[in-house]
């Protein structure tokens, strides 16, 4: 009964309709249901004595409901349907179905099924066979004609694909499959989209020679496809395209994180007839760089949708730095302040969360950054160096920075992109007739390009390149004088660069301007990031990840899916073994997306076949079946009518209150026993990162290493040695108590290897060549110590060492400058009559031992103008490390009884006392570092407060 609103589909089921009136006649005579009546017996005598009877009859609104009841069932079981469909289809030959499947199919997917659905069973019910074709299958979609119960199986099954349509491919399975078929009906259901192979599927369709052709086109104007998203330096930039339209458009786009969350949403606006429209998300950076997706709203398909990687992220960046920990409880001396200010808006930093040089890296390397920041690290151990290496090669970015460490280091290594000079060169110093030198002009070929340097930026420090016939290929940026100021160097597939200044002023104020932001950004975003796009690779493979459906979901691969191969850089085109999607692993993934920049769309032109060809529109009203509803109504109204039998006979009145108000008893008590039990305390665990690795906190040796101040030596395995070390502390820290407020507990010989350094400030090391090599686990914890503000005292119990870095040494000068050379320690000087160390408690100008021929040294100082006036000077923390050759356990020692073990090298007898007073110097310079530096100066201070 096609053609009308309002249509039934077994139209002689309604003559039940007739039976209403002896249904309602039969509900009449119903007997009504048996009153019933409490005891006694009396009231039951008193009933039956009565005249009256009740009526044999029905209420009458419960013949109306049972009287609807049966109407509601006879109208469904005649199957009304809303909004008929038409007949469309002609001849008496097979049904060919062609069904566009693609990304454009997507969004309106559900018209196109119930369409294809109407016309397989318009052919089913005249009979005819069907052969359906999907033109976005692989080669396995059959266009071989089966029955129309299988064909709208074979469709239930399909669904839209994230990938183009190949419309040529699915003519040819079509044509061949119904060759020598007369009377054939051709239906084509398009996506409305223009492809390269149409006008050769249509050539295909013409060897059909259908009776009868239907093209059915949808309106594809509000299509909108995202062809590209560029992290810019100040916006999250998304362009996009769209089918030829006619006015402005607007549409709304969100960015979204890998958890799905929405982190913010822009308008795209295409204006007049423009098919080509951009958006931006002004966005913080910490949030831009979050965004794992881009899409539209409201338009749920592939070509909506944009897949970001990490090449569209902000880098990760690590930061090492030579300086100790100490430091940072002053954050504008911090090595790592301005840097860290510098790469927070652009970059996702990790700190080193170990002071031992070889762990830390470790830790950081498995965190796969992009860049390694080296901030004035200058010597390295082996282990430390063939990591950074490896990492370089493999295609990370090495950031170094100069500093007093990297300039006392060796001048050539595989980690520094130029040989360096030795030492520094300082600008406008007392004894230097040139003044501080400004940064030059970017050269067109640095990557600095286009960084204007403000005039005021300028150099006081530097460490200087050698001349070499590469140099300029290696330099970056220069300083007006043209010696270089930053170069680098690739290795392997990375690349190293180095700022030959500090990270910090105290060398250049380049590190507190924009242009050293602008510099920094430009080096992090050359980069590699981890998991990014590959580069010009002969051939690389990416096992599938997460693809892409037609809707805009990632969901798991399917069997068709296989390995992504791109060869020379370049991606194979999309299709079903290659979708949209991320190739690669949770660790790392490259993004896959449907389309590129340049990609277009553009309306279906003429496509031509035998036959009339009529142009129809997917139907928007679908047809709806009535007898659902019905039968639920139906249902509904029987529930009503058991009710009302049940309210009749008398059950709801017989419902006991007493057994209501028992179950709320038992609820009640159920509650209060569920409070009791959530209040009782539950034990919880604590764990506090700072207290790893210290082992049971209870333990005596650590209870006893924290109740006093304790001087500690390090045992070398040499027991003689280790004797005259434990009692020479014994001896210092007993003058110690006798002439300072400090009582040091006895002294405590360390494995520097296996015990924790942290609960001593200071380590007295004897050198001994005797004494065996300590290993590379035990060097690394030993620089680690020194980092986090501890201070090695080593003494070479031999020749007088003015020199530490001569060629004619001893054994033990050689066995120190062994252990020295995995030490990432500053340059070192001796200790000359300004140094705290002179004042820190008895003013001293040598620092005897037994022995009296040794200088001792320490950190170098940075001397600056006016310098040479004041009595005292300090750095900003204590000296890691201290170097002497006189002996100083020898000259401490004593036994039980308090008597001298060895003699001194004179007879001088102040020479021991002076020994003793060089040990309390330099325990108190540990303990309060620069504090009498600053003490000398009161009487000036109070002299210019005029008190």
């Amino acid at each position: 009964m096609g053609g009308l609103a309002f249509s039934f589909g077994a139209p002689l089921v309604l003559l039940g309709l007739l039976s209403l009136p002896v249904i309602w006649w039969l509900l009449r005579l119903t007997p009504p249901s048996p009153v019933r009546e409490a005891f006694p017996p009396l009231r039951i005598l008193l009933q039956v004595l009565k005249a009256e009877e009740t009526p044999a009859k029905t209420s009458w609104w419960l013949v109306l409901l049972r009287l609807l009841l049966a109407a509601l069932i006879i109208f469904a079981l005649a199957a009304p349907v809303v909004n008929p469909r038409q007949n469309l289809l002609t001849g008496a030959g097979p049904l060919a179905l062609i069904l566009d499947n693609g990304w454009a199919s997507a969004t309106s997917w559900q018209s196109r099924h119930d369409t294809a659905a109407g016309l397989i069973r318009e052919a089913g019910d005249a009979g005819r066979p069907v052969s359906l074709v999907l033109t976005a299958e692989g080669a396995s979609n059959d266009a071989t004609p089966t029955e129309a119960a299988q064909a709208l199986e074979r469709l239930d099954a399909a669904q839209p694909r994230p990938v183009p349509t190949n419309r040529q491919a699915a003519a040819g399975r079509l044509t061949t499959a119904l060759a020598g078929q007369g009377g054939t009906s051709l239906a084509y259901l398009s996506d409305g989209l223009e492809t390269s192979e149409r006008e050769a599927a249509a050539e295909e369709l013409e060897a059909l020679s259908a009776e009868q052709f239907l093209l059915f086109q949808p309106d594809i104007s509000a299509i909108i496809a995202l062809t590209g998203v560029s992290n810019a330096a100040d916006a999250l930039t998304v362009s996009a395209i769209r089918a030829p339209a006619t006015g402005p458009a607007t549409r709304q786009l969100r960015a979204l994180d890998r958890q799905g969350r929405e982190l913010a949403r822009t308008e795209l606006s295409f204006t007049g007839n423009d098919t080509t429209g951009q958006a931006g998300f002004t966005i913080p950076v910490e949030l831009r760089n979050d965004v794992a997706r881009v899409d539209v709203v409201n338009q749920p398909d592939a070509a909506g949708t944009r897949l970001l990687d990490e090449s569209a992220k902000r880098r990760r960046v690590a930061l090492l730095a030579g300086g100790d920990a100490s430091s940072m409880a002053q954050p504008l001396l911090s090595p790592l302040y301005y840097i860290t200010r510098a790469l927070q808006p652009f970059a996702d930093l990790t700190l080193a969360q170990d002071a031992d040089l070889t762990a830390s890296l470790t830790q950081i390397l498995e965190t796969n950054p992009s860049v390694v920041v080296l901030a004035d690290i200058g010597a390295m151990p082996q282990s430390a160096a063939q990591e950074l290496t490896r990492f370089v090669e493999g295609g990370g970015t090495i950031l170094r920075f100069a500093g007093p460490r990297l300039a006392a280091a060796a001048a050539t290594s595989p980690l520094l992109p130029v040989r360096l000079r030795q030492g520094e060169r300082q600008f406008g110093g007392a004894l230097s007739w040139s003044e501080p030198q400004k940064i030059a002009p970017m050269e067109q070929g640095s990557p600095f390009y286009g960084i204007q340097v403000p005039q005021d930026i300028v150099v006081s420090r530097q460490i200087l390149a050698e001349p070499s016939s590469d140099l300029a290929g290696k330099t970056w940026a220069s300083l007006t004088d043209g010696t270089p100021i930053v170069t680098a160097e690739a290795l392997g597939a990375g690349e190293i660069v180095l700022f030959h200044i500090t990270d910090e002023t105290s060398w250049s104020n380049l590190p507190i301007s924009g242009a050293f932001v602008e510099m920094l950004r430009r080096i992090v975003i050359r980069s590699q990031a981890a998991g990014s796009a590959p580069g010009e690779q002969a051939e690389a493979s990416y096992p599938p990840y997460l693809m892409l459906n037609a809707h805009g979901v990632l969901t798991p691969p399917d069997s068709e899916v296989k390995p992504l191969i791109i060869s020379g850089g370049a991606m194979p085109p999309v299709s079903r073994d290659a979708p949209p999607g991320l190739y690669g692993s949770e660790d790392g993934y490259i993004a896959r997306n449907l389309l590129s920049a340049g990609s277009t769309l553009e309306l279906m032109g003429s496509f031509a076949a035998t036959g009339s060809a009529s142009t129809l529109t997917y139907e928007t009203q679908e047809p709806g079946n009535l007898a659902p509803w019905l039968f639920a109504a139906a249902l509904v109204l029987f529930a009503l009518d058991c009710l009302a039998m049940l309210w009749l006979n008398g059950v709801f009145a017989r419902f006991s209150t007493r057994r209501a108000g028992s179950g709320l008893a038992v609820m009640l008590l159920c509650a209060s026993l569920s409070l009791a039990l959530a209040g009782q305390p539950l034990a919880q665990e604590t764990d506090d990162p700072a207290l790893q690795g210290l082992g049971d906190l209870d333990s005596p040796a650590i209870v006893e290493a924290t109740r006093t101040t304790h001087l500690a030596y390090v045992r070398t395995g040499d027991a003689g040695v280790d004797e005259i070390s434990e009692r020479g502390l014994y001896g210092l820290s007993q003058f110690i108590g006798a002439k300072t407020a400090l009582e040091p507990g006895d002294p405590v010989g360390v494995d520097i290897a296996a015990d924790e350094l942290a609960f001593y400030p200071i380590l007295y090391w004897p050198v001994s060549a005797k004494a065996p090599m300590p290993s590379a686990q035990a060097i690394g914890r030993i620089d680690a110590y020194m980092k986090q503000g501890g201070t090695v005292l080593f003494d070479v119990d031999e020749a007088a060492m003015q020199d530490l870095t001569g060629n004619g040494v001893s054994a033990g000068q050689r066995r120190l400058r062994d252990i020295l050379a995995d030490l990432n320690i500053p340059p070192l000087e001796p200790v000359s009559g300004d140094h705290v160390l002179t004042k820190s408690f008895y003013i001293m100008n040598n620092f005897p031992g037994r022995h009296t021929g040794s200088q001792l040294w320490s950190e170098a100082l940075q001397r600056q103008d006016g310098y040479a006036n004041r009595p005292a000077v300090a750095g900003d923390g204590v000296s890691p490390i201290l170097i002497t050759g006189n002996d100083f356990a020898s000259a401490w020692a004593v036994d039980d009884s308090g008597l001298f073990l060895y003699p001194t090298d004179t007879t001088d007898p102040a020479q021991r006392e002076f020994a003793y007073r060089a040990g309390v110097n330099i325990v108190m310079y540990v303990l309060t570092g620069n504090y009498k530096a600053d003490q000398v100066h009161i009487s000036a201070l109070l002299e210019r407060l005029g008190q």
